[in-house]
C-alpha cells in the first residue's frame, strides 16, 4: 500500500493521542486547555460555565431543556414537538467544522440514549436525518440490539470492534476524527471505528439502512458539531475540537 500525507497524518494523530488518553484522565481540572493543547491548535468548546457558542437545532437560542451543573453540559429535559429521535431539543455549535479531531466526555444513566453528529445541515425535521451520528448508549440495557446501533457506532452503518463503554453513571472519553473522507470512532483510549464516507462501501451501506429514506444523509462535507436530544438525561464535559487542514488535492 502506497504511504501518502494524508495517512502518516491521520496515523501520527490517532497514535498520538491513543498514548495521551491516559494523561488526559489526570487531575487536570474539567473543561480547560494545556499549554501543549492550545500550541497544537485545539480549542474548547464548552467552558464548564456557560452554554456559549451553542444553540438549539433550528433556533436562534439554546434550548430551555439544557442546563450547565456541576461543570458539564447536561440535557434535563426535551422540547415539545420532537421529529424522529426524542423531544426536538438537538443543540449545535454555533461554527461549522470541516475537518477536525473532536474529543469530550459523555455520561448516561440507566437506558440512556444520545449521539454526537457531524457535517449537519438543518434542511430536515431533524439533525439525523442527513448528518452521519456517533451513538451514544447504555449498551447493558440492549443486548440484543443491533451492533451498528451501539455505542461507538457510525448509526446504522458501522458497528464498533467491541464494547468499551463504562457503565451508566461513568464518564466515557469519545473521540471523532473526520479528515476528508476518512473518519475514525474511539472509546476509552481504543479505536472502535473506521470508515471512508462516500466510498463504494459506505454508498452500500446506506442504501441497505434506515437512511435510505433521506437522499441526502451523509452528503454533506461540512456544518456544525451537534449534541442530541433523544428524550434521556445525557451530560458532557471536556468538549474539545481541534480543526484540520483540508485533505490535499489528488
Amino acid at each position: 500500500m502506497k504511504t501518502t500525507p494524508l495517512l502518516v497524518a491521520v496515523v501520527s494523530l490517532s497514535l498520538t493521542w491513543s498514548s495521551s488518553v491516559k494523561a488526559a484522565e489526570t487531575a487536570q481540572p474539567p473543561n480547560t486547555l494545556t499549554a501543549a493543547e492550545r500550541q497544537a491548535g485545539w480549542k474548547l468548546l464548552f467552558d464548564g460555565k456557560t452554554t456559549d457558542g451553542w444553540r438549539g437545532y433550528k433556533k436562534n437560542s439554546m434550548p430551555l431543556g439544557w442546563k450547565v451543573i456541576g461543570e458539564s453540559l447536561v440535557r434535563v429535559s426535551g422540547g415539545a414537538g420532537g421529529q424522529g429521535a426524542g423531544g426536538g431539543d438537538d443543540i449545535v455549535t454555533l461554527e461549522d467544522f470541516e475537518n477536525f479531531d473532536l474529543t469530550l466526555e459523555w455520561k448516561v444513566l440507566p437506558n440512556g440514549n444520545s449521539g454526537v453528529l457531524y457535517h449537519v445541515s438543518e434542511e430536515p425535521p431533524t439533525s439525523w436525518h442527513y448528518a452521519p451520528e456517533v451513538q451514544i448508549l447504555d449498551n447493558s440495557a440492549h443486548p440484543t440490539r443491533d451492533h451498528r446501533q451501539l455505542a461507538g457506532a457510525c448509526y446504522d452503518l458501522y458497528a464498533p470492534a467491541r464494547d468499551v463503554t463504562k457503565p451508566p453513571g461513568q464518564w466515557n472519553l469519545m473521540r471523532i476524527l473526520v479528515q476528508g473522507p476518512h473518519v475514525e470512532h474511539w472509546m476509552n483510549g481504543e479505536k472502535v471505528v473506521e470508515y471512508e464516507l462516500w466510498s463504494d462501501d459506505w454508498n452500500k451501506r446506506v442504501a441497505q439502512s434506515k437512511h435510505q429514506a433521506h437522499p441526502k444523509f451523509g452528503t454533506f462535507q461540512k456544518g456544525p458539531i451537534c449534541l442530541q436530544d433523544h428524550t434521556d438525561r445525557i451530560e458532557f464535559r471536556n468538549i474539545k475540537i481541534r480543526p484540520l487542514p483540508s485533505q490535499p488535492a489528488k
